[in-house]
């Protein structure tokens, strides 16, 4: 069942999103070489504790962490370490915060010091990815019209889109229905209503879409060693248009 917010929860929505989006724009200047995945997820820890959020991950499905880090060919869902970014790496950073009982949801790549053409495209194609769907994603299109945003332009600049992960509904859990992939045929799928508050969160790989899960069950990487990025946004469907309550 999809699950319709009103006017005022979508509201107390943006607390968590705000909260999301102030944590992103925080760890932009913190990620550099040398800087570990480890100390992000701990600043994640003490940022969220400041600012009245808790860690929804945390033993979600037995998840230990607050964020995802997801380095190079890690499309999603990697482990944080200690391993130190090192020159030319991209890293995808996710997290999901929990505010007066509402869901907040944004992943963002970052490029760690000078990376190389390649990389500086996928992550570019990528977020514009995110951009087109989001202009899409207004009352009565159905979700095949932004997916299909998504997949054209992904495509077009040679990448590939990730079918394996799914977009979902955000309220009080964050995983609602409905769930769908991001790639999609104009006019087909389920119909955006006002009140839908969803996830678009396009993973884009530099060669083939298809990916493989290491032995600890979560980190998911592309299948052909190749570079994944990911931009994501919490957004929510109102007669005014869509709008983006993890907005940075």
């Amino acid at each position: 069942m999809i699950i319709l917010k009103s006017k005022a929860e979508i509201e107390e929505m943006r607390k968590a999103g705000r909260i999301v989006a102030a944590f992103h724009k925080t760890i932009s200047s913190m990620i550099r070489p040398g800087v570990t995945t480890l100390e992000i997820e701990s600043f994640a820890l003490r940022f969220l504790k400041e600012n009245g959020a808790k860690a929804y991950t945390i033993g979600y499905n037995g998840y230990p962490y607050a964020t995802c880090a997801s380095v190079n060919d890690v499309i999603a869902h990697g482990f944080p370490n200690r391993t130190p970014l090192k020159e030319g790496d991209i890293v995808t950073i996710d997290i999901v915060a929990e505010k007066d009982g509402w869901i907040g949801d944004s992943a963002w790549s970052y490029a760690v010091g000078e990376v190389s053409e390649e990389a500086r495209k996928l992550m570019r194609v990528t977020k514009e990815c995110l951009d087109l769907g989001i202009e899409k994603a207004v009352v009565g299109n159905r979700i095949g019209d932004v997916m299909h945003a998504v997949q054209t332009h992904a495509e077009r600049n040679g990448f590939s889109v990730v079918r394996d992960l799914l977009g979902h509904g955000v309220g009080r859990e964050m995983h609602e229905e409905p769930n769908y992939p991001h790639v999609g045929k104009p006019g087909k799928g389920f119909r955006l209503k006002e009140g839908m508050v969803l996830t678009i969160e396009p993973m884009i790989n530099a060669g083939k879409a298809f990916m493989t899960v290491d032995a600890d069950g979560w980190t998911a990487r592309t299948a052909d060693g190749s570079l994944s990025a990911q931009y994501e946004h919490t957004i929510a469907i109102t007669a005014d248009g869509p709008v983006i309550l993890t907005a940075q």
